[in-house]
């Protein structure tokens, strides 16, 4: 941390790898303190400020590190598991701060990025910079030239919006299907396929913007 000013809600964040809604309610309940007092939401500190949670004095990181996982389906992107596996526990200690860049469900593999440099994060997820995500998908049948380019071309009305991706035929499978994707919207791939009628067997991520899954192994990170 430099001598500018930080919310302390964002210095938990960087410290712990907890969530600035997390920090917060942490402030709430009392268990951060500022300089040896309750701290209050929205207080702004300095690198001459001393931060505690639950007693332990917080340091933001001052070398910036990004991982690489190949995530397994089954393992859920939060620290708190609720009864399933995280990718947490994947992890060694020090790089379980790090904070995911993105998301990939429950069922869903692939390449996921953790980082605590905050500036990469916002430059991979922030729509005006448009990364493209590159997934292999796999369908309980196979795609018709009708539904593939009604998602194309015309789009698939959700909830929350159009949705159109890139659609390319692999040639292992008929029922393999190679996605190019530019948003980031929730399950938004199940979502499209669900709702012409396929139901979504593989979902797994290969690419994100200018990172490659390449032979990283189920389960293993990296470094990048």
């Amino acid at each position: 941390m430099t001598a500018k000013t930080m919310r302390i809600n964002k210095l938990i964040a960087l410290s712990t790898g907890l969530s600035r809604r997390s920090a917060d309610s942490a402030i709430i309940q009392g268990r951060v303190r500022l300089n040896n007092k309750p701290a209050s939401p929205g207080a702004e500190v300095t690198a001459n400020d001393q931060v505690t949670l639950d007693s332990k004095i917080l340091v933001v990181p001052s070398v910036l590190v990004t991982i690489m996982l190949n995530k397994p389906p089954g393992y859920v992107v939060s620290r708190m598991g609720q009864g399933s596996q995280t990718i947490y526990n994947l992890l060694p200690k020090e790089h379980q701060v790090l904070k995911p860049v993105g998301r990939l469900d429950k069922d869903s593999s692939g390449l996921l990025l953790l980082t605590n440099d905050g500036q990469l994060a916002n430059q991979l997820t922030h729509p005006k910079y448009a990364k493209t995500k590159v997934y292999q998908v796999k369908l309980d049948k196979k795609l018709t030239i009708r539904d593939k380019l009604v998602i194309t071309d015309k789009g698939v009305l959700l909830a929350d919006g159009i949705s159109k991706f890139e659609i390319e035929p692999s040639k292992n499978s008929d029922l393999l299907l190679i996605i190019r994707l530019k948003e980031g919207r929730n399950r938004q791939i199940r979502r499209t396929f669900t709702a012409l009628g396929y139901h979504v067997l593989v979902l797994h991520r290969t690419n994100f913007g200018n990172y490659q899954l390449g032979k990283l192994k189920s389960g293993n990170w990296q470094l990048i």
